[in-house]
């Protein structure tokens, strides 16, 4: 009988561990269903909201969340339109059609530290960086990282593969660009088809590709520290954008030491995946169980909805922005009357008022029997129905003859 590795005799603990969660995610995710690899998007949302478990364990397990949300009936509404996604790689073909020139052409202006100066039309080094498969890809690029550090030259690599440990599983990272300088520095470039009017875009927007540029920076830094000898990844990022709503690029750094801080933070706190699958009742899985056409759900949704609750979730309106099943999400904290969607800073305010209706009580005081009048938050709550019930009051009476 031939033994996995799991129950080998020779099997080391750090090789067996991995492997029992690689299979615990399967049976979570569908024996028969293909993970759904994570990218910096989701990473920036996933650190945004650390304290939700639901979200990191669809993602650690590779679950298709927007399959998941159309089968329990709250699909999702937001995502790129095809008219953008196609506009952003005719745009970001148009950034790099010289090879990479033009990139970092704008890279030293925008810099203006007294680097080397501009390379000309083909000194720039682009390494092929084709390999099979995503750990085939990974290590092609730590070995053109090496090789063009230790060349001393610009060097532009386009859409390289990174690796980044998420909650214990691997997450592989493309970006659009990493330059190499000459003197060992490594910049993250992020092409985005939104547009830079005057030199200035929108701040969210901006905000959200430093987020994703962050995460890229934080996959490059053990490359860097393996590598050595100079090599280094640089806190800012060059954010190349459509210069007044035309097809040429402009661009701007981006600083991202405060992004770097806080997502390696969130990321550290994150509950471990094998934890949180542990916790779970037997049996559970999120397999759609598609039909032969491998579109159309057969699982009931009643069923669905059952393993989607068993995974505790921490609830924001901005989840509506960043997350599949945020809809749903909405839906099972409104029907607990959940104080958590009426927004994060609203639910710390409230401290260990969880509920509206504990929250109306605490407010209405009836016999100074709901809520402790010691609690700040009961004090103030009562406090602003006293200041409401004047108001309406003195408005009544002035309406009065």
């Amino acid at each position: 009988m031939t033994r996995s590795p799991v129950s080998r005799p020779g099997a080391r603990p750090e090789t067996a561990a991995p492997t029992v969660l690689r299979q615990r995610l399967a049976e979570l995710r569908g024996p028969a269903v293909a993970p759904l690899p994570l990218d910096a998007r989701a990473l920036a949302a996933l650190a945004a909201n650390p304290g939700c478990h639901r979200r990191a364990l669809l993602d650690g397990a590779g679950v298709d969340k927007a399959a998941l949300a159309r089968a329990l009936g709250s699909p999702a509404t937001f995502g790129q339109s095809q008219f953008a996604f196609v506009r952003g790689h005719a745009f970001e073909a148009r950034a790099k059609d010289d090879g990479g020139t033009e990139l970092i052409r704008l890279l030293c202006e925008r810099l203006g530290d007294g680097s080397p100066p501009p390379p000309g039309p083909g000194d720039v080094d682009t390494p092929d960086l084709a390999a099979s498969g995503p750990e085939g890809r990974t290590a092609r690029t730590a070995l053109a990282l090496r090789e063009a550090t230790a060349a001393g030259r610009w060097a532009l690599l386009d859409h390289p593969m990174l690796a980044l440990s998420v909650a214990g599983t691997p997450a592989y990272l493309e970006p659009d660009a990493v330059v190499v300088h000459p003197d060992g520095g490594w910049t993250v470039v992020e092409i985005k088809s939104f547009a830079m009017v005057d030199g200035a875009a929108d701040a969210a927007k901006v905000g959200a590709a430093a987020r994703q540029a962050a995460v890229y920076a934080l996959a490059l830094e053990p490359v860097a520290e393996r590598i050595g000898d100079g090599a280094s990844v640089r806190h800012s990022a060059l954010l190349v954008c459509p210069k007044n709503f035309s097809n040429l690029p402009d661009a701007a750094l981006v600083d991202l030491r405060k992004q770097l801080a806080t997502t390696r933070r969130q990321l550290d706190r994150l509950t471990g995946v094998a934890d949180i699958a542990d916790g779970l009742p037997h049996g559970t899985t999120f397999d759609l169980c598609l039909a032969d056409d491998g579109r159309t759900p057969t699982r009931p949704a009643e069923e669905l909805a059952a393993a989607v609750d068993a995974v505790g979730a921490a609830y924001a309106p901005e989840c509506l922005a960043a997350c599949e099943l945020a809809f749903h999400c909405r839906a099972r904290s409104r029907a607990a009357d959940a104080v958590q969607t009426l927004g994060r800073a609203l639910r710390a305010d409230l401290g260990g008022l969880t509920t509206i209706e504990a929250v109306l009580a605490a407010a209405a005081g009836e016999a100074g029997e709901a809520g402790d009048p010691g609690d700040p938050a009961v004090a103030a709550l009562r406090r602003a129905a006293r200041l409401r019930a004047e108001s309406l009051e003195t408005a009544g009476a002035a309406s009065c003859p």
